[in-house]
Formats: structure tokens, sequence, C-alpha cells
């Protein structure tokens, strides 16, 4: 069913949905776990202590107890050099096991200590626990409204009956809090898929879902086309968000394949969300999907404060205005922590010539190139092609070389000359590409550890500050004009996501926007109103423009050397589709024109769009059209892909 709606060949579609592991001819078995004990002489050593050796008193006290697995101790950070250090004194010893046990404690779940549910919060899971059936359900829930124990108590029954849960994540970085939650919540061994495991570490979790060793898989996207033995609850956090979109290979999108799993195997579906993407509350208002709403933020929080900058005419310090830097120090000397918004990862996203007005462009794509003072050097987002800074204009030849635009990079330098008395971290995919430094970084924010965050977009999904009163948001005016439908969509979205971040606990909270344009309708609608009054307003939008979810898309993306090849092969792409029996008055063809990146890693990219009123339409056109693109003559000189309901146009 996936390969033949995002008309993808079958082969290739099992390749993806199989570890690698498999893929490269290795067995289906788990690989050896280790399993540590307490032996006699350490037992001994308990009575005598252990002096300053905490992490050694540690292990010795858990083992105390029976004996732990060696991921047990890694949640635990307990490091390897310990573990030696232990064995090497006889004190523990380890133990290989190849089998795992398909048997689940008795107690399967530990019950929340003075747990108060309102009454949304109460029918929502009412709701979805009656229904042991194929039910899908949009779970619209304010920031801070407490979805996620929503979440657990609609798991809890699920694996009371024996069946296994299947948690979606947008991002890797939501894991491990999402990880400990559920592991102080529920005794069944839980499993972790995401594109950060090595292919042992995949296959063992894949193994795990498939012989239901594991009650519960917390996973990205790919996690979906895990087997499972039975599975009870399919569960999609951040449903609107663009990850659960595949950009490449099989282009599937993870929400709408688990809406079909989950109707396929006759379990219910939650997509949960703060800001539900528009096709999903269109389902949900039409009827097709059954609505859940939590208005109320848990607790004692109470909603934020949103304020408008206006920084028309205003001095800006690395993006940074006056009256922000004010409120800065404010909530700071109140001993809060602050978060600073910035899309933008690197020190700059440009570097010009001060005397000719050069600038320093990727010599494959049609982009500049970034300039990352961490390392000295500049790169392209685009393509990942990188060089040393460059000390002389290629243009005049002068040396007098500036920054343009600020980046995360330049924003801390900056917030740590202003505030040196404050500790400042950055968190993007920079500062976080080593294995373990997300974790470490986010249990430092939350121990207060650091007072100022800046952070992209891996900052602004899901993530529980307790501390953080004040949100900033510095450069979103890109998104008011942007050429893409969804934009507005997007920025809306990124703003509550961000806003949520603030007065979580029973601090208030504060949002503060910077914009050149205060005046916009879509600024005004999020400031004043709410998310629902925006998304209603868009629907009838596109209701009118004839735009998603009133019409569907297909993108025909192709590239080459030769950008008339290009050209002319999506010409034919079009006469094709034109011709096609299906194709009326009702269905349309834009293009073919050149992608907002029209060139990429030396490549000339072209693309056009087929919009019809109906998935099955479309279905039957593209179908028919894809063997006969397949033997155009210019087929063979291009690179060329469908995307079946694409989530990005460029």
């Amino acid at each position: 069913m996936v390969q033949l709606y995002y008309q993808y060949p079958l082969g290739d579609t099992l390749s993806n949905a199989l570890p690698a592991a498999l893929r490269k001819g290795k067995p289906a078995e788990f690989a050896a776990t280790v399993e540590w004990h307490i032996t006699e002489s350490g037992k001994n050593q308990l009575i005598s202590g252990f002096g300053r050796a905490v992490k050694q008193a540690k292990v010795m006290s858990m083992l105390e107890s029976g004996p732990c697995s060696h991921q047990t101790f890694v949640d635990n950070d307990i490091s390897t050099s310990v573990l030696k250090t232990l064995t090497e004194k006889g004190w523990i010893t380890s133990i290989e096991k190849q089998t795992r046990s398909t048997t689940w404690p008795e107690a399967i779940c530990n019950d929340p200590l003075d747990l108060r549910l309102n009454a949304e919060q109460a029918v929502a899971i009412a709701s979805v626990n009656s229904q042991t059936e194929f039910g899908c359900y949009l779970l619209e829930g304010v920031t801070g409204s407490g979805k996620t124990e929503v979440y657990l108590q609609m798991i809890k029954p699920v694996l009371e009956r024996g069946q296994q849960a299947l948690v979606l994540v947008p991002e890797i970085g939501l894991t491990p809090q999402t990880i400990n939650r559920f592991r102080k919540r529920f005794n069944v061994p839980i499993e972790v898929i995401h594109s950060g495991l090595n292919d042992t570490e995949r296959l063992n979790a894949w193994l795990s879902a498939r012989d239901k060793v594991a009650g519960i898989v917390i996973g990205t996207r790919s996690a979906l086309l895990t087997p499972f033995a039975d599975l009870g609850i399919i569960i999609v956090d951040e449903e609107h968000d663009t990850s659960y979109k595949q950009q490449d290979s099989l282009r599937y999108h993870a929400r709408d394949v688990a809406v079909m799993r989950a109707n396929k195997e006759q379990i219910p579906i939650i997509l949960g969300s703060a800001t539900p993407c528009i096709e999903t509350l269109q389902n949900a208002l039409a009827g097709k999907y059954h609505h859940l709403i939590l208005s109320q933020r848990a607790g004692l929080a109470v909603p934020t404060t949103n304020k408008v900058i206006d920084v028309k005419g205003q001095f800006l310090e690395a993006g940074l205005s006056a009256p922000l830097i004010a409120e800065l120090r404010r909530h700071l000397e109140a001993g809060n922590q602050v978060m600073l918004f910035l899309n933008r990862r690197g020190f700059s996203p440009a570097l010009m010539c001060h005397e000719c007005g050069w600038t320093a462009e990727c010599h494959r794509c049609d982009a500049y190139y970034t300039y990352h003072q961490s390392s000295n050097e500049i790169r392209c987002h685009h393509c990942g092609s990188q060089r040393p800074i460059v000390h002389q204009c290629e243009g005049c030849g002068s040396h007098q070389l500036v920054t343009v635009g600020v980046g995360t990079e330049q924003l801390e330098a900056q917030l740590e000359s202003l505030f040196p008395e404050y500790n400042t971290i950055r968190i993007d995919r920079d500062s976080t590409r080593r294995k373990g430094s997300l974790e470490a970084a986010l249990d430092a924010i939350k121990k207060n550890e650091y007072q100022i965050l800046i952070g992209t977009q891996m900052l602004a999904k899901g993530h529980h500050f307790p501390n953080v009163t004040l949100v900033a948001l510095l450069d979103v005016d890109g998104s008011l004009y942007s050429s893409d439908f969804r934009a507005s969509e997007r920025l809306a979205q990124l703003f509550i996501q961000v806003a949520g971040r603030a007065g979580r606990a029973s601090k208030p909270g504060e949002v503060l926007l910077q914009t050149h344009h205060p005046e916009h309708p879509l600024l005004q609608s999020l400031l004043h109103k709410d998310y629902r009054h925006f998304a209603e307003t868009v629907i009838e939008e596109r209701k009118l423009a004839k735009l998603p979810p009133f019409s569907f898309l297909t993108l025909v993306r192709a590239e080459a050397n030769n950008s008339n090849d290009v050209e002319n092969f999506l010409r034919q792409v079009r006469y094709s589709l034109e011709a096609h029996p299906h194709f009326d008055n009702a269905c349309l063809v834009l293009g073919p024109t050149p992608a907002p990146i029209a060139k990429r890693a030396g490549k000339a990219r072209w693309q056009l769009v087929l919009q019809v009123p109906s998935r099955p339409q479309m279905q039957k056109i593209i179908s028919a059209a894809k063997p006969v693109i397949a033997q155009l003559p210019l087929a063979k000189k291009v690179r060329w892909s469908l995307d079946v309901e694409p989530q990005d146009l460029s």
C-alpha cells in the first residue's frame, strides 16, 4: 500500500523498512547483552563502605537489589571505567546473555504520586480507552496542557491487555526526555529507534518489537515501519511537524502512513499537537477524526503574555534590540531562565566585501556560504561543501570583508559579552553533533546550570523547562512574505511551540517577538487571538484558492548538469500528464519552472506541480503516467522523482 500510494518500487520500500544489519545479510538474532552481578567479595565490601568513591558506591547499591543491565548503568550516568575498576577489584562480574525474556513484570505501571487530572484530560483518556478498534483521534492541547500524561494513561490499559504501544516523536532531541518519562511510569521494556543508533542497536530494537520483548517502542518516523507482535495503539506526538515527511528515497509521510497502519490493524491512533496541521484539523472539523481538546494548562501554569517589539529604526546588537536586552536583564535578575530562538545556525549567513559588495557564494549551489566562527570556515548548508575562511575579496581583492546577518554563534558571543555573570548555552545541530551531547545539555538546563538558552528548532519542540519565564523570537519576518503557501502555517506553529516553552510551571511566562512588521495580520492574530482562530482563517483561504486540503498535489522534480535537458524533460512530463483520460478541467499542471534553489550541488533543478481535486484521481493519473515518463528519451539524461503530497516545494 505504501509503495503504491507514494509511487516507489516495492523492493526499495522493503529495504527502507529493514534494519541495515539484515540488509547486509546478518542473522535476525539479538546481539549478546551484558548483565552485571555482585560477587560474594562485593557483598562483604558493602559492609566496609567505599569512602569517597561515590560512583562505585552507587553501582554496588544498585546491584545489591539484583542484577542490572549495562543500559541501566548508562541511564544512571555510570561510566564504563567505574565498572572496569569494580571488576578488577573482584566486587562485580558480568554475564553475557544471548536471549531476551518476553515475559513482562506483573506490575506494569508505577502510579504517579498526587496526580490530578482536569476534566478535559479525563474525557480524552476515557474516550480512547473505551475504543479497542480503529479510531483516529486529534488531541489538540495547548502547550503545557499535559498531553504526555494523557498519552501515558492511554497506553496503560493497552499494556495491561498484553499489547504493545508505538510512540512517534519528530526529532531525536525529544526522545531522551520522553524515554525517561515513560521508563519512570512503566516497568515493561522500552526500545528506542532513531537514526542515531548503530546497526546492532537498531536490529536489537527491531527484534524486540517483532518478538514482543518490548512493550513500548519510541522513535522517529522510521520506527513506524517496524513489525510488532501485537500492536495495540499508535501515538503521533507533534503531528504537525514537517520532520515526519521523508524528503528523499521513499517520500512517505509518517503521520498519514500511521493512520493507514492503525486502520489496517484496527487499533486506535492519537495525533497530538498544540498546533495541528491544517489538513489534520480540517479532517477533525469535517468529522473524519474524533476531536479531543485540552484548553487548559496543567497544574498552576497560566497562559503567557505575548508582546511585539517594533525594531524599525532601532539599533540592533547582534540582532538584539535595547527593549529586549532590558527584558532579558529583568528576568535574569529575578533568578529565572530566558530562551532566545533564532533558526539560523553559524555565526553569520553571509560574508560580504565592504568595498565592492561581492558575497561569498557556494560554487555548486545558488546560495551563500554561511560563516562558522567556531571552526573558522565557511559552509554551504545545502550541499555540505566547506572551505577555510577567505580573507580577500574575490571580486576586487580588498581585505575589508564583513559579516552580514546574525546566526546563533554570533548571538551567543553577544549575550556572553552583555551578561558575563550568567551562563549561556547554545543548542543547534553544530553544538550537539557528539553522541549524548544533547541529553547532557538538556539535563544541565533543567538543573539550572545555564540561565540563557539559545537555540534553533531543536529547542522549540516539546521540552519542559520550568524556570524559563521569557522566550524571545528574533527574526521571523522572512516567513511573512514567502512564496510557499504553507509558510504562514509554519510560522504560526513555530510561534506557538516556542512560546509554549515559557511559563510552564507556577511562574508566569512572557513571549517577545521582534519584527519590522508589527502590523502584519498574521502576527496580530497570533498575539491577540489563538492558533484555532488563525487556522480557521487559513482553511477558508485555502478553500477559496483550492489549495490542500481541498486539492492534492504531486511534485515532479528533475535535475541534471544541463538546464535545457531538465526543462525539456519536464515539458514532456507535462504533456504526458495532460494526455491522461482522467485529466479534466478541474486538474492543473503548474510549470515547469526553476526550483527555488535553481542550482544545488552543481545540478540544475526544475520542477512542476500536478494539482487535482481528489486522491483517487491523482493516483490514476500518476500511476498511469509514471511508466510513460520513464520511457521518455530525456528520462535517462536527468535524475527525476515524484513527491506525492509534498510538504516542501523548494
